[in-house]
């Protein structure tokens, strides 16, 4: 009998994604194995900075506030994307190959893909919680790149890193970001990829779009969008809502943008588990399981309480504090 998967595991249940140590361990196996000889230290210094910033010891930086982009979620989506690129590097032809360099541009860009959320200290005075900069938070990560790769020394990093942690969110149109290599394209497809399939196949993924990501949504001005003065656009109501039409999300945006958008580069997961996808697998769990909720109306059925990788103790508290004022003014 395999032991239960734990909600703060990957999808093989075998690295806790909520440990920065556990996962920078496992991205260096990877990446030992895909890159023999080659040096971990610049990665090993990025995931030390992200912890840092993540916990709120980086220097002029607050930590992390949003329940549902939390450690935790840029962990697993990093241990996802190490996986597609040794997948994808054992597959292609020498010529088509990422290489060390640039494949530790898309492990760093990837520790930071969420950077955009964690306010600074003086910059971001008038804001309360990083959930605010949903809107623009990619753009916001891509202004961290281009002041954090330089002082790792990869400053020959910053066009292209700034460039391919778009295909993270939904700010810029994809299929108009030019690059000249299609190598760099394709970091961007791993990218895009790693970030949906790590999120969809979290064991707690929709208790968490209920109770977190709508709590999200709400503040950073997603789910009720203020159209102009007194008009008020409701796209969800509640998180409840969110997850009615999560099906429709995932039939229509999600499989598009991993089938289409970013050329199908999930199948290079298959590499290293015998020709299964257990990110594929998972997320297709999780919505059956969510359809079967929504077809018999019981929402007891979502029960899993996991538990939240923040910076800042009284996150949680005041996330909930601004939901519950922004939906009174609404109202």
């Amino acid at each position: 009998m395999s032991q239960d998967r734990r909600n703060d595991y990957d999808v093989t249940n075998t690295v806790q994604v909520s440990d920065p140590a556990a996962v920078r361990d496992a991205v260096h196996v990877l990446f030992a194995e895909t890159f023999p000889g080659m040096s971990f230290d610049k990665l090993w210094l990025a995931f030390y900075d992200f912890e840092r910033l993540f916990t709120g010891r980086y220097p002029g930086y607050k930590g992390c506030d949003t329940t549902y982009h939390d450690m935790q979620h840029t962990l697993d989506m990093t241990l996802a994307l190490a996986r597609l690129v040794a997948g994808y590097e054992r597959s292609v032809e020498p010529p088509d190959r990422l290489g060390p360099a640039r494949a530790q541009m898309a492990i760093i860009t990837s520790l930071f893909h969420d950077a955009g959320y964690i306010r600074h200290e003086t910059r971001d005075q008038d804001f309360t919680n990083g959930a605010e900069f949903t809107l623009y938070h990619v753009s916001r990560s891509a202004d961290f790149l281009r002041r954090y790769l330089p002082e790792l020394g990869l400053a020959r990093d910053v066009g292209i890193a700034s460039m391919i942690v778009h295909f993270t969110g939904y700010e810029l149109d994809l299929d108009k970001i030019e690059l000249d290599d299609p190598r760099d394209i394709l970091c961007g497809h791993l990218l895009g990829t790693a970030d949906l399939i790590a999120q969809m196949a979290d064991r707690c993924y929709l208790e968490k779009c209920r109770d977190r990501l709508y709590a999200e949504f709400v503040v950073g001005g997603v789910a009720v969008e203020n159209a102009s003065p007194g008009e008020f656009i409701v796209r969800y109501k509640s998180g409840k809502d969110l997850l009615m039409k999560t099906p429709v999300f995932y039939q229509q945006v999600m499989r598009e943008r991993l089938n289409s958008k970013f050329n199908r580069v999930y199948r290079y997961m298959e590499v290293l588990y015998n020709g299964e996808n257990p990110y594929i697998d998972a997320i297709r769990n999780n919505i059956t399981h969510l359809v079967r909720i929504i077809e018999s109306g019981d929402w007891t059925l979502l029960r899993r309480k996991p538990a939240v990788f923040l910076g800042l103790a009284q996150a949680v508290q005041d996330i909930e504090r601004l939901v519950a004022s922004q939906l009174a003014a609404f109202k």
